[in-house]
């Protein structure tokens, strides 16, 4: 069942699902990707299920200006400081004083900011989808931006614009809040200030990924990193995999909270 909290003006929608075998359990925040939603990133894939199987209290939620929660057409408000804002907000709402935060690709950035600003809320963190990529750059997105604004999807002809309209067609996203949230969403961290994420971090990334750079080179940069390489597969395809989801497992394992 989803439920809402107001942060900031934002209405966000949120699950909190308790694991199947009841009693105290460590919590997971959950944080998707651009274009992405709780629903389509973590409930779909089974990665809600995997998790409360495990014995894992899951926590996710819809973005601002994603799936259920709120839109605003202001690019200054897609800021990853703001949207890491949000995260925190729900923890406080919830009660929850520390929990490990997995995030995929804008979400991987998303919670490197989240760690970076209110570290004490952050028991481990999963960088899915992005590698060095959040301290390199992920590419040229400004085509992606027009490719959400196009009237026609027929005439787009940016390989990267026309996967990502079509993947925000089919999510039934707000494409005008994405082409906002795409402009400002993309801040890039240094590689001093990787440095001080001091969390144990499990960076997760596919072989055929083009989009989130190496994981290898971001976890290098990292005191307490270690990569993990998807074989076989996309930035698209990597969300549900099997064996990303095995080795998620046994790394949050490592770290009871």
């Amino acid at each position: 069942m989803t439920s809402f909290f107001n942060h900031e003006g934002f209405d966000l929608a949120y699950v909190d699902r308790a694991p199947d075998k009841g009693g105290q359990a460590d919590p997971i925040l959950l944080i998707h990707g651009f274009a992405s939603s709780l629903q389509v990133n973590w409930i779909s894939p089974g990665w809600a299920k995997t998790l409360n199987e495990a014995g894992y209290r899951v926590i996710a939620f819809d973005n601002r200006g994603h799936g259920q929660s709120s839109k605003s057409y202001e690019p200054a408000d897609y800021t990853p400081e703001k949207m890491a804002g949000d995260a925190a907000a729900l923890l406080r709402h919830l009660g929850i004083g520390r929990a490990h935060v997995m995030g995929y690709s804008m979400g991987a950035r998303i919670s490197a900011f989240l760690a970076l600003a209110e570290p004490a809320l952050v028991a481990t963190l999963v960088f899915g989808g992005l590698g060095i990529g959040m301290v390199d750059g992920v590419g040229e997105w400004d085509p992606i931006a027009e490719a959400l604004s196009a009237p026609d999807p027929s005439t787009i002809a940016h390989a990267r614009g026309k996967t990502f309209r079509m993947f925000a067609d089919q999510t039934k996203s707000d494409r005008r809040a994405l082409a906002a949230c795409i402009m400002t969403s993309r801040t890039l961290l240094s590689e001093e200030e990787v440095a001080r994420i001091a969390q144990p971090t499990l960076v997760a990334v596919g072989t055929k990924d083009d989009i989130g750079g190496s994981a290898a080179e971001l976890a290098a940069l990292m005191p307490n990193a270690e990569a993990f390489e998807i074989e076989g597969r996309d930035h698209m395809l990597s969300v549900g995999d099997r064996t990303f989801k095995k080795r998620v497992l046994e790394f949050l394992a490592e770290y009871p909270l």
